[in-house]
This record gives C-alpha cells, structure tokens and sequence, in this order.
C-alpha cells in the first residue's frame, strides 16, 4: 500500500526530475526477472541527490515508525536496498544486515550478510518491486533464519496484480513511497510523457498482470 497519497506525488515528481524514470517504447528494457517493458525505474540514481535522497530517507523512517512494524533490525535487499537500508537503519539508530540473491559459492556461503538473530522483528527494504520474486527471496532467507519479518517498504512498486498476490499470500506487509499508477498520472500531468506513452504504458502493465 501506498504510505501517503500527497508523498506518493511528490515521490514520483522527484524520480521524474532526475529522469529516474526512463521510457522506451520502441526499444525495450529487460527487468531482473526477464520481462520486457517499456518503462524502467532506476532509482539507484536517487543516491546522487543528497536532497531527494534525504527526503526518501526521512519518509521511509516516518512510514516505518507510523506502522505497527516496531523493528530491531533493518536489512535490505541486495543491490538496490542496501544503500537505502543503511540510511534508514542510521536514522533509527537500528542494525543493518543485507539479504544476497543467492548463497555466496565461497568463504562462508553466507546469503545473510551482518548479524541476525532468531524472532528479531526485521523491516526489509527495497528500491523497487516488480514481480516480487527477488524481494520475497529475501524475505524466506530472513525466515529461514527464524527472523520475524513484519514487513518491507520501497521507493516504488510497478502495482502487478502478481507481485501484490504474492505479497498477500507471503504474509509480507508491503509499504512504498509512490507506484506506477501515481507516476503515470504525474508524468502526463507535467508533459513528461504523451497520451500515446500512457496507452503503452497501460497496455503493458494489463498484458503482464
């Protein structure tokens, strides 16, 4: 769910401004998860901000502290919530671990990386969801280690049908800043895209579901 409808605008206004958002119709992009789409949220490039970087922060730690998550911990997921995982594990004075994709195929074999603990409420965080398979990996390591996950927060989250089911059926609660109906609805209110963008834009998130 969205933290907050004015912060959501003005989230998504950001990403717009730094042209974090890219859209390419007609040479599309390849996500993580092998989709081709014609949008792309980068949002790694917030880091280069100091004043957009300082507002995701400070809004991560007010949804955070306005929900019932009460965290020991913060972990992000790698490599997209690491960066802002620390920022917001500084903020709050918490621990920060990270989550890995994958095992490491040497030393430790660690997919756990940083001091955990068994029943430790942990929030997770995120850049940005899309399907939701990577950052609910990261969730099943937690819980593979017998942490408590009481949920994840994200900068942005494309809104599939399938992602928010597999949130739902994860018992994972999902908080994020903005989404991809607010960025479109931003987007074409301040002429960053055409009417034409908004139809493909439509199109595309319908045929993936």
């Amino acid at each position: 769910m969205l933290y907050n409808k004015e912060i959501a605008i003005k989230t998504a206004e950001l990403l717009l401004k730094i042209k974090a958002v890219k859209l390419s119709p007609n040479n599309l992009f390849t996500w993580a998860s092998g989709i081709k789409s014609p949008i792309y949220c980068d949002n790694r490039i917030t880091l280069s901000y100091p004043e957009i970087r300082t507002f995701i922060r400070q809004h991560f730690v007010k949804a955070i502290s306005e929900s019932n998550f009460e965290p020991e911990a913060i972990a992000g997921v790698a490599t997209g919530g690491i960066p802002q995982g620390v920022l917001i594990a500084q903020e709050m004075g918490l621990p920060f671990a990270y989550i890995r994709s994958e095992k490491k195929a040497h030393g430790l074999s660690n997919q756990i990386e940083g001091e955990v603990r068994e029943e430790q409420r942990i929030v997770v965080v995120e850049d940005l969801i899309s399907t939701g398979s990577s950052s609910l990996n990261a969730v099943e390591a937690l819980r593979n280690a017998k942490c408590n996950v009481k949920g994840m927060v994200a900068i942005f989250t494309y809104n599939l049908s399938k992602a928010e089911k597999s949130f739902l059926d994860s018992h994972c609660p999902l908080i994020t800043l903005t989404d991809f109906d607010i960025l479109i609805q931003t987007a074409a209110k301040i002429g960053y895209i055409k009417d034409s963008d908004i139809q493909i834009l439509q199109e595309f998130k319908k045929s993936i579901g």
